[in-house]
């Protein structure tokens, strides 16, 4: 440590927001039908937000976050508290503030919520911004002031986060009627006053430091973005009466934006150091580092689940020491990306469980490190020979590695992931074998997750009920959901996952090489939490998945019904993955498992497979230079999973909520004869991405939005369905939802389809008329 250095602090830039046993959905899922007042939902929110707090303090974290606890999504409170409210939503905002913040993010059934997308490469979704010329933005500190008060009154040491400004605009979208080729950051001078206010408002109420967090700088930006990001920081670190400002950055390298913003007139920086950015320590070094100023160096991994190699760690800190004046410690990113804690885990093996480090764990590692930064690391010596070990034991695991998996994935030749006929070839026989209608209606996949199904997965679990019990169930509830389909005129049914937790965890549960947590819940959107599986060794597939209960559900009707898939990308994207060899390894293994699986979903008569990805746009890496290769695994992986089906055997795939024009090529090279993907909530911007990239194969762009209660009409599906044919010729357009629709209850879901089918029959005959 250098003499003007100063003693290593602890912080953490956000945490998750469920509490142990979900309270939060519970209350909110609970205020949402009537069973919760509004005071009651606040109060368990409080609670939440304060146990945080005090978890983050008796662990040793000198400085907690206050403003990243939301009810839904942290970006939607910042529309909030800038006062970007779209028009549709004023009035119900205006009437009652928490209901008119729901009806924002879910909708209702007369206004259309906001869109949702991906937050960067996660799995967590946002609420987009919508912005127009017109825009007028109003200062509302409410909540950021509240909350830091409330930390403050418990005698902590709070600092304020709040999504920057640059990155803000960045996310946003135009406003339905507001020019296409609008840019939201063109607002810029008029949003940043609001910045000043709030940051004036957090200052008076006390706050010595606030946090804005920037991630969009690390993509890859244009010199009139990198000068609206130099403007903002001079602005706001130009006026007086202002926190110190906190300036933060995750997910990946900041390159040019790092220059940038060493230059602003703020205090500190906060940058990731992990694997995924490490070329953020030479390029700080390459500037001159931050002489007079703070670095919190994210050095814990804030994504994934593998204890932290504490000694390597301490060797990027100790450099760091000489590149500015103040170094503290964190992770690379809010733990909202990871699950609470590990200690809850019961069913993992006792040495297993020590490579894993949730929220709880990484807040220890981070005190930890911090302790022996500023301390010496003789104070962490018992530490640092536990980490040592924990290491080793993973390293030498036989879990981590399968001979006959290497050796099969080794094998794997480029005929292996083509198809052997042509598209062209492939829709001829296809149409002929399925005889289906134009504009062929399906849905995606999963039917209602209801409370019945829920409740027998439980009682299963906890021997209430036998296997044979359980079956009965799930039989019963296939039954109804085929009976369903062929009344409401459906012609491509699914037998609706009833047996299925989730899309991933599922098939994780059956797969070798897995692991699967009880506890292990991350949020995703809203009140959506999942438990994603940790992905720990060589993949394989000892026994058929679903081919069971697909041909059962064949049995029951003449009509093609498809086997449901989840591929090899999401498989990866919607886990925790090993950090011990590339990802594009990994993604052949699962590859080779699932081709397997349709291999044998054919062989029992399944003519329709469905290999959901609706990852593949998520997991594009933030930075272009990057993407070439992580889309030749990624296609690759698919088409391996695909190419060894019949012609006559249609490959479905599926994607839903994320932004799909820079990956058209990818979709393209994926080879499945239908997509289905989400359109409703961005009016088919999708279909006209595939019709300006000339897209040749079927396309399913959704008519109705599942991540919202309301119940669209025909006349709206219809109308959405006319605006894809503008785009995708009748003989190559499906009608679908956006989505599965395991979310949604059965009366919406019942209705909503209907309706869908009412549309196609009415565009149908429109087309046959016209």
């Amino acid at each position: 440590m250098t003499a003007t250095a100063k003693p290593a602090r602890s912080t953490v830039y956000g945490y998750p927001r469920q509490g142990r046993g979900r309270e939060l959905k519970k209350a909110i899922e609970g205020y949402w039908k009537g069973r919760v007042d509004a005071d009651t939902h606040r109060a368990t929110a409080t609670e939440l937000r304060r146990a945080n707090w005090r978890h983050l303090t008796d662990a040793g974290v000198h400085e907690v976050p206050t403003g990243d606890f939301s009810y839904y999504d942290h970006v939607l409170d910042t529309s909030v508290m800038v006062g970007a409210i779209p028009a549709r939503h004023r009035a119900a905002v205006e009437l009652d503030a928490l209901d008119g913040y729901f009806a924002m993010a879910r909708g209702t059934q007369d206004v259309a919520p906001l869109e949702m997308t991906k937050w960067f490469d996660t799995n967590y979704h946002y609420l987009v911004p919508e912005l127009a010329p017109d825009t007028v933005f109003t200062t509302d500190s409410t909540k950021q002031v509240a909350e830091f008060r409330e930390a403050l009154a418990l005698g902590l040491n709070p600092r304020p986060v709040l999504v920057g400004p640059v990155t803000y605009l960045l996310l946003a979208k135009p406003a339905p009627g507001a020019p296409a080729d609008f840019d939201p950051l063109t607002l810029l001078d008029r949003l940043l006053p609001v910045y000043a206010e709030v940051l004036a408002d957090l200052r008076a109420a006390g706050a010595e430091w606030a946090q804005l967090d920037e991630p969009a700088l690390v993509q890859d930006r244009t010199p009139a973005e990198l000068n609206a990001a130099a403007r903002a920081y001079r602005d706001l670190g130009g006026a007086t009466d202002r926190p110190k400002l906190l300036v933060a950055s995750y997910f990946d390298q900041l390159g040019d934006a790092l220059t940038v913003l060493a230059k602003a007139p703020v205090e500190g920086l906060a940058l990731d150091f992990t694997e995924s950015a490490a070329a953020n320590l030479d390029a700080l070094a390459a500037v001159g580092g931050l002489p007079g100023k703070r670095l919190v160096a994210g050095v814990v991994n804030g994504r994934n689940v593998w204890v932290n190699d504490l000694t390597k760690s301490l060797a990027t800190l100790g450099t760091l020491l000489g590149l500015a004046d103040q170094v503290d410690v964190a992770a690379s990113c809010s733990l909202l990306h990871v699950p609470l804690d590990a200690a809850a885990e019961r069913d993992i093996e006792p040495q297993i469980l020590r490579w894993l480090a949730f929220a709880r764990q990484k807040t220890g590692e981070i005190v930890t490190l911090a302790k022996g930064l500023a301390q010496g690391t003789d104070t962490i010596a018992a530490e640092l020979a536990a980490n040592r070990a924990d290491l080793a034991s993973r390293a030498g695991s036989s879990l981590t590695r399968d001979p006959a998996v290497r050796a099969r994935a080794a094998a794997v030749t480029d005929a292996d992931a083509r198809r052997a006929q042509p598209y062209a070839e492939r829709t001829v026989a296809q149409r002929a074998h399925l005889g289906l209608p134009s504009l062929p209606t399906t849905t995606i996949g999963s039917f209602p997750q209801t409370a019945e199904l829920r409740t027998a997965r439980a009682d299963l679990r906890a021997r209430r009920i036998d296997t044979a019990g359980y079956e009965e169930r799930i039989r019963a509830e296939i039954q109804e959901v085929i009976t369903f389909q062929e009344k409401t005129g459906l012609d491509v049914l699914v037998h609706g996952e009833p047996e299925r937790n989730d899309m991933v965890q599922y098939f994780a549960e059956q797969l070798t090489g897995y692991l699967a947590t009880q506890h292990g819940w991350v949020q995703s959107y809203g009140t959506r939490y999942v438990r994603p599986p940790i992905l720990a060794g060589d993949i394989s597939r000892p026994e058929p998945m679903t081919v069971r209960w697909t041909t059962y559900a064949q049995s029951l009707t003449s009509r093609p019904v498809k086997g449901m898939l989840t591929g090899p990308v999401t498989m990866l994207a919607w886990s925790f993955v090993r950090d011990d060899q590339p990802l594009g390894d990994t993604a052949r293994q699962v590859a080779l498992a699932l081709r397997d699986e349709v291999n044998d979903l054919e062989a029992a008569g399944t003519s329709v497979v469905q290999v959901d990805e609706p990852a593949l746009r998520e997991t594009l890496p933030l930075r272009a230079a990057d993407r070439a290769a992580y889309l030749a695994w990624a296609t690759e992986s698919f088409r391996l999973t695909t190419a060894g089906v019949r012609p006559d055997t249609q490959i479905h795939t599926h994607m839903c909520y994320a932004e799909f024009g820079d990956i058209v090529q990818a979709i393209d090279d994926l080879d499945a004869d239908v997509i289905s993907l989400e359109a409703a909530r961005s009016h088919m911007q999708v279909a006209r991405e595939l019709a300006g990239h000339g897209y040749p194969r079927e396309a399913g762009p959704g008519v109705y939005d599942i991540h919202s209660p309301r119940v669209p009409s025909a006349d709206e599906a219809a109308a959405l369905l006319r605006k894809g044919l503008e785009a995708i010729p009748p003989e190559r357009l499906w009608v679908n939802p956006d989505c599965g629709l395991k979310t949604r209850g059965w009366p919406e879901t019942r209705a909503s389809l209907e309706n869908l089918v009412a549309a196609a029959r009415t565009v149908r005959t429109e087309l046959a008329g016209s």
